[in-house]
């Protein structure tokens, strides 16, 4: 990568590290639908900001939105909330080292769906690792029964797999279109979604009653959504979704510190171990014997 790909890089990787904090704060205010909402919109308006100030328009035709309607809502609404309703029941930690298999999943999707991503021995032994430290990381709750637990850990996997699929989507079928229309466009779509789904999916929908869950859904909205999607779609676009998707890999270290440190959660072997491994599997995957 390009040293101006890398600043993006690691940019993103700071500001969605820190959201795993910020969600676990929203969540004890109001309900995940709520906060996703909010959030949804809050991005929206940011990217169409930034859109304004560089006069960019929307796109007008049809196919395009077609797009948007269906790649906004998987790639953005839809994850998001899995991870808000999963951290009710799990700790933010806990999330952010799930959500950092995003890349194994984009390994796996790419492999049938883009012709030049073709899955390897090096690819597999690295898929098998990364795998290997989700189980590492359920374990303690699987054998203790904790069923609420499990199914919130099951819920971030899932929205993983969601993040996965719909990067590689947005590579394949949106790259007519401008990087921040991309990013406005999908918030768009996102936040009607949530707007229409959310107010008759949760009862009752709530409005922030806190000073804090504003200054959450402000975070989450306009630097982790709005300012993000634009920087990942820029990422996408540039070096591809496998790799783009590896920044993933900075959550865990970024979301274990801001939830032992500001939440107090508890820093099992589990959650270190697994960790190491979910880490360990694109170091294995992107390993390059020098050549002399």
């Amino acid at each position: 990568m390009k040293p101006k790909h890398w600043i993006v890089f690691i940019l993103l990787g700071i500001i969605w590290s820190t959201s795993f904090l910020w969600i676990k704060i929203g969540v004890q205010d109001v309900g995940p639908m709520s906060l996703t909402a909010f959030r949804m919109l809050f991005g929206a308006l940011t990217a169409i900001a930034i859109a304004t100030y560089q006069k960019l328009s929307l796109p007008r035709d049809l196919k395009t939105w077609g797009i948007f309607a269906i790649l906004g809502p998987a790639s953005l609404a839809i994850p998001v909330f899995l991870i808000s309703w999963g951290e009710t029941m799990i700790d933010s930690a806990v999330a952010s080292v799930l959500n950092g298999t995003v890349p194994l999943f984009t390994l796996l999707i790419a492999h049938f769906w883009i012709h030049d991503d073709k899955i390897t021995f090096q690819k597999t032994l690295g898929l098998l690792i990364g795998f290997t430290g989700i189980l590492v990381l359920m374990s303690k709750d699987l054998l203790a029964s904790e069923h609420a637990s499990v199914l919130g850990q099951f819920a971030v996997i899932l929205a993983s797999l969601f993040y996965a699929g719909s990067a590689v989507a947005i590579r394949k079928y949106t790259q007519h279109v401008d990087n921040t229309m991309r990013g406005v466009g999908l918030l768009i779509t996102s936040a009607v979604f949530m707007w229409i789904i959310g107010p008759v999916a949760e009862r009752p929908f709530e409005i922030p009653s806190l000073p804090i869950t504003w200054i959450a859904a402000l975070w989450l909205g306009v630097l982790g959504s709005g300012l993000a999607m634009i920087m990942m779609y820029y990422l996408i676009h540039e070096i591809g979704p496998t790799r783009a998707t590896l920044v993933t890999y900075l959550f865990p270290v970024g979301g274990v510190i801001l939830g032992v440190i500001f939440l107090n959660e508890h820093l099992s072997w589990q959650l270190l171990a697994g960790t190491l491994l979910i880490i360990a599997s694109p170091v294995v995957v992107n390993f390059k014997r020098k050549t002399t």
